[in-house]
C-alpha cells in the first residue's frame, strides 16, 4: 500500500489543482456550444487515455515506476482498478457536464491536469532511465488532449467574482 500511495502522490497535486479550477472557475451552462465542446474533446481525450492505459500495462509501468523510486511493485489489481474506476468516473462526468452538473467540472479538470502531467513526466522519466519508459509513446497524444482541453474549458468557463 505505501508503494501504491506514494507512487500516485502526483495525482494529489493534480487533484488539488483540479479543486482550486473547479472552485475559482465557473461554467457558462448557457454556452451549449462549448459544452458540446468540450465534451468532444473530452470523450475523444478518454479514448487517447485507454490507448495509454493499454501501453503502460503491456510495458509494465506498475512494475517499472515503483522500482524506480525504490519501492516494491503495484499489484496487478491496483493498477487495473485504479484506471478502470478513474475511466468510469470520467464517463460519467462527461454525462453530468451535459446535464448541467457543476461537481462534474472537477473530474473534468483532474483529467486535464493529469494529461498534461503526463506530457511532461514520461519524457522526464524516459530521460532518468536512459532510454523507453512505460508510457512514453502515447503520452504526447494523451498531452495534447490536455492543452487542448485547457483551452476549450478556458473557453467554457469564467472566473469566479
Amino acid at each position: 500500500m505505501p508503494s501504491e500511495l506514494i507512487g500516485t502522490s502526483a495525482l494529489s497535486i493534480a487533484a488539488l489543482i483540479s479543486i482550486v479550477l473547479t472552485m475559482l472557475r465557473h461554467p457558462r451552462w448557457t454556452d451549449t456550444v462549448s459544452i458540446e465542446r468540450v465534451s468532444r474533446v473530452f470523450l475523444f481525450g478518454l479514448a487517447a487515455q485507454c490507448l495509454h492505459f493499454m501501453e503502460e500495462s503491456l510495458t509494465h509501468f506498475p512494475v517499472r515506476l515503483p522500482e524506480l523510486l525504490g519501492l516494491p511493485p503495484w499489484p496487478d489489481d491496483f493498477f487495473v482498478v485504479f484506471n478502470l474506476l478513474w475511466l468510469a468516473v470520467w464517463i460519467l462526468s462527461s454525462i453530468g457536464l451535459r446535464a448541467g452538473y457543476r461537481v462534474a467540472m472537477f473530474p473534468i479538470w483532474f483529467f486535464t491536469i493529469s494529461c498534461l502531467v503526463n506530457l511532461i513526466a514520461h519524457p522526464i522519466l524516459s530521460l532518468a532511465v536512459g532510454g523507453y519508459f512505460p508510457g512514453l509513446l502515447t503520452s504526447p497524444l494523451v498531452g495534447l488532449f490536455g492543452v487542448w482541453l485547457v483551452m476549450r474549458l478556458i473557453a467554457l468557463t469564467r472566473p469566479s467574482r
